[in-house]
């Protein structure tokens, strides 16, 4: 199935609410209501940062549809910047891979959005994560394996980077001992970002779209290959 439509924006939506929910810091709050706390823990907003999607697909252009309108400054990192992407993603800039570390150095929050290929598996990297400012955050809806685990914890750990919103892991499910899941700093979701009514009701559409073609000898849309 596209990633294009309505899971597109479902993942795009999710992405949305890992940043917000990072960014004010939902774990804490949650704590401070259950101890009966007021006025606490102190958020940051997400006006005023920037956001870097690595990686120029149709999730990304729906996340940055979604981002636009609330602030934020806009980088784009990909293989082919070409200005029209620029244009068409509203990017403050766009990057070639080749000069990751630069464009990350400018990064608050990072979000992987590219495919996990032999090629992208441990694209970020503990030298990705080190090119971050201190305090940024990671974000992936995308694919466990985009992100270095060991280089991960690390980070989080030593609170150089700010926090973590997970909805993917490396195996899934994630064991719920896993030690990750035990840092203060981390969001984490079961995989359920394109797991959304609409999301499902055009994958339907589309594998019933599929059996009527191949009824009538038709080859399928969307072939992998």
């Amino acid at each position: 199935m596209p990633t294009a439509g309505g899971n597109a924006e479902s993942v795009a939506e999710h992405a949305l609410f890992l940043m917000l929910s990072l960014l004010r810091k939902l774990p804490e709050m949650e704590a401070s209501v259950r101890r009966g706390g007021l006025g606490v823990p102190i958020g940051r907003t997400l006006a005023g940062r920037t956001v870097c999607l690595y990686g120029l697909g149709p999730i990304a252009l729906a996340l940055a549809q979604r981002l636009r309108p609330l602030g934020v400054r806009l980088l784009g990192l990909t293989r082919d910047p070409l200005a029209k992407k620029v244009a068409a993603f509203g990017l403050d800039a766009c990057y070639a891979t080749s000069e990751r570390n630069r464009c990350l150095a400018q990064t608050d929050v990072l979000v992987p959005c590219t495919p996990l290929t032999a090629e992208t598996r441990g694209l970020i990297d503990a030298e990705a994560l080190a090119a971050l400012p201190p305090g940024a955050y990671l974000v992936n809806v995308g694919r466990g394996g985009l992100v270095s685990y060991d280089a991960l914890v690390a980070a989080l750990s030593s609170r150089r980077l700010a926090g973590a919103g997970l909805d993917v892991y490396w195996q899934e499910p994630i064991s719920p001992d896993d030690p990750l899941l035990a840092l203060p700093n981390v969001v984490a979701t079961p995989h359920v970002a394109g797991v959304t009514e609409e999301s499902y009701a055009q994958i339907a559409k589309a594998v019933a779209g599929n059996i009527e073609r191949l009824r009538r000898g038709e080859p399928p849309l969307n072939r992998a290959a």
